[in-house]
């Protein structure tokens, strides 16, 4: 049977249902981070609440295997442990704590501690800086000290065989310090020293009381003794600032300090005011390994700062014997060498004070005065000048300088020296005077002297230069009228010495000492001798004075020095009246003298009679003889002839015919030798003749004879 067909529209299919977005599942890692995250801060904090309920105390023995392990050291605590974060800081407490020293020091411990309870910085430590905020330590002793050889020492921890670094304490803000020893010793520098800190109480943020201290030791056989105090009194502890007490007494020296230290163990920063008197400023630099010169007692003011490995001295002042003194100074370790740099001036200084500097013992020098000061130098029969004290040249190797100094004035009794400007430099042992500058009488004085101490031998060489000076204001202590004398000098030493004192260097020395004189006049107020012609002095020595000035038409006193012996070469002066010459010279070596000037008028003279006048003695003790044997055997002469002929005839022996020829002023001015020297014709000056070949002993003063009429 047929099915009958549906007319009804077909329905459509239905739309598949539409594709599902895909979705990217980006939160299961962050959360699985922040899970992992929110572990370890749980782990932390789980870590930190077992260690702070704990105290750490069950790291005890962890603590003592792993700190023996890294430091090679046997580290103990006997009793109470405690070692957590209290909150960021790590907190450590230990009871009976003992670090044991190397086998070789003199102690068994390097530290010992009833107690100990230290904060220290975590962030700090993480960065490897050692930054204690607060220290706590009870009846503990600390042990620190250089072997014998300068090469190990018992704070540096690891492998034995490390060569020992250098002393750095760990930054501590605030202590409470109780009973505590400090014990130090370094058998190369000579240092040995044991201090003993007090007590404090510390109350909040306020320090009532200081960390008193003082000790004793040894500095190379010398003693000292110290005392002072840590302390903040009354104010409040900002950033670990802490004051600081110092009063040291050594070697004659007192030192007073008030300081303030950027923290407990810290000097990098620190400011000082520094108070230091003592008998000789040498031995307070001594500790530095710099030499400075012997002064006399003195008493110096500073103001005191370290700043990046320098100690910088500003606003220095004080006196020396009778003089002053104010500047700066900066020593500083460059390579590990100590360096000294300053810029210092005095006012004025007394020529007295100059004494130690060049080697004169300042301790005589206050008790007995120059004269007698100078006259100790010397072992033998007769007083002696040039100082004996050798140059410490080991020293000089174990450090640099550059100083300038300047005077205004010096105090000297018969010649005014001013304005003085030097310069000294020092580097590995050759010390350099140069330049050296002064104004004395008028003129101007250069010097440039180096002594090189890198030869064992110590080699000087001295050039000193003065320019023209008026002769009457150089002379007029000694008698010279200043209004009547017109004339100058002018002069030169070069020398070549070798030795370690100022006495064996010019006792060696080679070289030229020359004095030029350039036309003038010259004139005394009393019984100077001004040319050595007989006659005038007679009537000087009548008189009282000149009726008139001398004239000097030139002149030169020269010395030609070989192994210390200055022999003349020449001494030549040239006046209107006369011509003047002499022979002879003086030594270094035991500071005798032995000059005879002789006199040639050029003018029909009576009573001048060619008796040579002798400079001899010592530089210490000079003798002027006037009437000499030769002229009482012109006397003798006058007397047989005023006996056997007429009165007239004595006289006679007394005369001068007047023919001396003048000398070239070219070669005297020049500084030339006596080989050199003619007169203006072109003669040879025969009162020169030449240097003898034993000038040594032309130098030597002669056996004295009694003088009949002497004058000295």
């Amino acid at each position: 049977m047929e099915q009958p067909v549906s007319t009804d529209p077909v329905a459509p299919a239905p739309p598949p249902p539409p594709a599902e977005r895909r979705r990217i599942r980006w939160g299961a890692p962050i959360g699985i981070g922040l899970s992992i995250l929110a572990i370890l801060v749980g782990l932390i904090v789980l870590a930190w609440a077992i260690l702070f309920v704990t105290k750490g105390r069950f790291l005890k023995a962890r603590f003592e295997s792993i700190a023996s392990s890294l430091s090679e050291r046997q580290v103990k605590v006997a009793g109470e442990f405690q070692l957590y974060f209290d909150p960021i800081n790590v907190k450590f407490v230990a009871d009976g704590l003992s670090v044991s020293n190397p086998s070789w020091a003199s102690k068994p411990n390097f530290l010992t501690a009833d107690h100990i309870d230290t904060r220290i910085s975590t962030i700090r430590l993480i960065f490897g800086a050692r930054h204690a905020r607060w220290l706590n330590l009870n009846n503990g002793a600390i042990d620190t000290e250089w072997d014998k050889t300068h090469t190990h020492n018992t704070w540096t921890f690891g492998d034995p065989n490390k060569k020992g670094e250098p002393l750095q304490m760990p930054v501590i803000e605030r202590a409470a310090v109780t009973g505590t020893t400090l014990r130090y010793r370094d058998p190369v520098m000579g240092i040995a020293t044991d201090q003993r800190f007090g007590d404090v109480d510390a109350t909040g943020r306020h320090i009532d009381n200081a960390i008193s201290f003082a000790g004793a030791g040894t500095y190379k056989g010398h003693g000292f003794t110290n005392s002072g105090a840590l302390l903040s009194p009354n104010t409040t502890v900002t950033m670990g600032r802490t004051q600081l007490r110092l009063h040291a007494d050594f070697a004659h020296t007192h030192l007073d300090a008030a300081a303030l230290l950027p923290a407990l163990t810290s000097i990098e920063g620190a400011k000082a005011d520094v108070s230091v008197r003592g008998s000789n400023v040498r031995l307070l630099f001594d500790p530095f390994k710099i030499v400075v010169p012997d002064t006399r007692a003195y008493h110096l003011r500073s103001h005191v700062e370290k700043v990046a490995g320098e100690y910088r001295f500003t606003r220095l002042a004080g006196v020396f014997g009778d003089s002053d003194i104010a500047g700066s100074m900066t020593i500083s370790l460059p390579n590990d060498r100590p360096t000294l740099k300053a810029d210092l001036a005095s006012d004025k200084v007394d020529i007295i004070d100059i004494g130690p500097m060049v080697g004169y013992d300042p301790n005589k020098l206050a008790t007995v005065g120059a004269t007698a000061a100078a006259s100790t130098q010397s072992k033998t029969d007769h007083p002696r000048i040039l100082p004996d004290a050798p140059l410490r040249a080991e020293a000089l190797k174990t450090f640099d300088a550059h100083v300038n100094y300047k005077v205004r004035v010096i105090r000297a009794p018969h010649v005014p020296v001013s304005n003085v400007a030097l310069t000294l430099d020092l580097d590995h042992n050759l010390l350099k005077l140069s330049p050296v500058t002064m104004d004395v009488s008028g003129g101007k004085l250069d010097a440039d002297i180096a002594l090189n101490a890198r030869d064992p031998r110590v080699i000087t060489d001295y050039d000193i230069r003065l320019s023209p000076t008026p002769m009457g204001r150089l002379l007029a202590g000694w008698g010279v009228d200043e209004s009547g004398t017109t004339g100058t000098i002018a002069a030169r030493v070069k020398m070549h010495g070798i030795g370690d004192s100022v006495r064996k260097s010019l006792a060696t020395s080679d070289g030229r000492i020359a004095i030029m004189i350039p036309a003038g006049d010259f004139w005394t107020r009393n019984v100077q001798l001004a040319e050595f012609d007989v006659g005038v002095f007679v009537q000087r020595l009548l008189q009282k004075k000149l009726k008139k000035p001398v004239h000097i038409n030139c002149g030169l006193i020269a010395f030609t020095v070989k192994d210390g012996i200055a022999a003349a070469d020449p001494i030549l002066i040239d006046t209107d009246a006369n011509v003047m010459a002499a022979k002879g010279g003086f030594s270094f070596k035991d500071e005798s003298m032995n000059i005879q000037f002789r006199a040639d008028a050029k003018k029909f003279s009576v009573f001048s009679g060619q008796s040579p006048v002798n400079i001899g003695g010592y530089f210490a003790q000079p003798k002027l003889g006037i009437i000499t044997p030769q002229l009482v055997g012109r006397a003798g002469a006058a007397v047989a002839l005023g006996v056997f002929g007429t009165p007239i005839a004595s006289v006679l022996a007394f005369v001068d015919p007047g023919d001396a020829k003048s000398a070239a002023c070219g070669p005297v001015l020049a500084a030339a030798p006596a080989s050199a020297q003619h007169t203006t014709k072109g003669k040879p000056i025969k009162l020169l003749g030449t240097k003898g070949k034993n000038s040594e002993q032309a130098a030597q003063p002669k056996p004295e004879k009694k003088k009949v009429l002497g004058i000295f």
